[in-house]
C-alpha cells in the first residue's frame, strides 16, 4: 500500500507530459520554447539532473550563457559524476569573458574530491539500502542454516555487506558536505562591478562579466559577498547574481 498509494497519486501528473513537450520542441530546434517548457516545470517545483540538464542545453542553445551555466551547475550537483554534464560546463564556460584560473589543487584532495563525486547521492542512498537488506537476509541464513559452511559464509558476507553500507553512507555525507561548504552562484548581468563594501558608494574593486561563476560568503537582502577561484573577493548587488 505504501508503494502503491504514491504512484496512484501522481498518476495524473502533468510532469511527464511537459518534460516530453519540451523534449520534442528542441528535436525541432525551438529552443527558446523548448526552454520555455523546462522553465515552467522547474517553476513547478520538479528537480532532476536530466530536466537541469536539458534546460541548460536549451539555453546554450538559444545563446544564454549564464542561465546554462546555472542550470548545468545545477544537473552538476544531482549528478556530479555525470561526464555530459561537466563537458557542457566547460563548452558553455568557453563562451564566457572571465577567465579566472585558481590555484592548482593536491592531487590527493583532487583524488578525493573525484571519488566522493563519482556517483550521486540517490544511487549512493540506493546502494546502501540494498547492502543493508542483503546483509540482513543473509544474517536470517546465518541463523536458521543447519550447515557450518553456509553460516560462515553468510556470516562474514553480512559482516562485509553491512561494511561497504556504512562506507557509502558515509560517502554520500561527504557529497552533501562538499556541496554545503560551496555556495557557488552565476552571476546574471552582462557587467558587474564588484564593491569593496556592501555599499553604492564602496569603491569597485574589479569588474565581473556574465556566466562567471563565484563562491558566495555571506549575503543579505541587497548585497552578496563573493569570492574568485583566484582568491579575489568584494560584493555584488543580489540581483546580479543567481545562487546554485
Amino acid at each position: 500500500m505504501l508503494i502503491v498509494a504514491p504512484l496512484l497519486a501522481f498518476s495524473n501528473d502533468a510532469g511527464p507530459a511537459l518534460f516530453k513537450k519540451g523534449n520534442s520542441l528542441y528535436q525541432k530546434a525551438n529552443y527558446k520554447e523548448a526552454a520555455a517548457t523546462y522553465q515552467k516545470m522547474v517553476d513547478d517545483g520538479y528537480q532532476s539532473a536530466s530536466l537541469y540538464f536539458n534546460l541548460g542545453n536549451a539555453y546554450y542553445k538559444n545563446g544564454d550563457i549564464a542561465p546554462a551555466l546555472l542550470y548545468y551547475e545545477k544537473a552538476h550537483r544531482l549528478s556530479p559524476g555525470d561526464e555530459d554534464i561537466r563537458i557542457n560546463i566547460q563548452f558553455a564556460n568557453s563562451k564566457t569573458t572571465d577567465k579566472i584560473e585558481g590555484a592548482p589543487e593536491f592531487f590527493i584532495t583532487k583524488w578525493w574530491t573525484g571519488f566522493i563525486l563519482a556517483l550521486p547521492a540517490n544511487t549512493l542512498a540506493v546502494f546502501s539500502v540494498l547492502l543493508f537488506i542483503g546483509a540482513s537476509c543473509l544474517l536470517i541464513l546465518y541463523r536458521f542454516s543447519g550447515s557450518v559452511i553456509v553460516k560462515k559464509i553468510s556470516f562474514y558476507s553480512a559482516i562485509l555487506m553491512l561494511l561497504l553500507g556504512i562506507g557509502t553512507i558515509f560517502i554520500s555525507g561527504r557529497q552533501a558536505a562538499y556541496f554545503d561548504a560551496h555556495h557557488d552562484g552565476i552571476i546574471f548581468n552582462s557587467s558587474v562591478n564588484v564593491k569593496n563594501a556592501p555599499s553604492n558608494t564602496a569603491k569597485n574593486g574589479f569588474v565581473l562579466h556574465e556566466g562567471t561563476k563565484v563562491n558566495i560568503l555571506d549575503k543579505n537582502a541587497s548585497w552578496v559577498k563573493i569570492k574568485l577561484a583566484n582568491g579575489n573577493e568584494g560584493w555584488v548587488g543580489a540581483a546580479d547574481v543567481r545562487e546554485i
